[in-house]
């Protein structure tokens, strides 16, 4: 039976419509390391891997090992796009603050 983990990353490879192929690729995972997360009782990734996924899939990875919610609220949708606002060059920064500017 999967785990709470399991079926989160399951749900939420298939609403972004990604492939255990194409998330394995984004994740530097196996194909059969994600399988057996999405479908083991008891997966222990590790914090680098459960962060990989957790960028990957656009959530954090708070909200992956919460066993409540199994969509992500707005909260969790925006604490993963500072964080990938915070990966951002200055240069891309400065872009995305222009455009941001021009809806005030």
């Amino acid at each position: 039976m999967p785990s709470p983990l399991g079926n989160k990353i399951k749900a939420l490879r298939k609403e972004k419509k990604l492939s255990l192929d194409k998330l394995a690729e984004m994740t530097d995972s196996s194909k059969g390391y994600l399988w057996e997360l999405e479908n083991k009782d008891d997966p222990n990734p590790s914090a680098d891997k459960l962060a990989k996924l957790a960028k990957a899939l656009e959530v954090t990875s708070e909200f992956l090992m919460t066993a409540t919610d199994m969509t992500p609220d707005q909260e969790v949708k925006d604490m993963a796009f500072f964080r990938k606002y915070q990966s951002l060059s200055d240069t891309d920064k400065v872009k995305l603050q222009k455009i941001l500017d021009a809806f005030d």
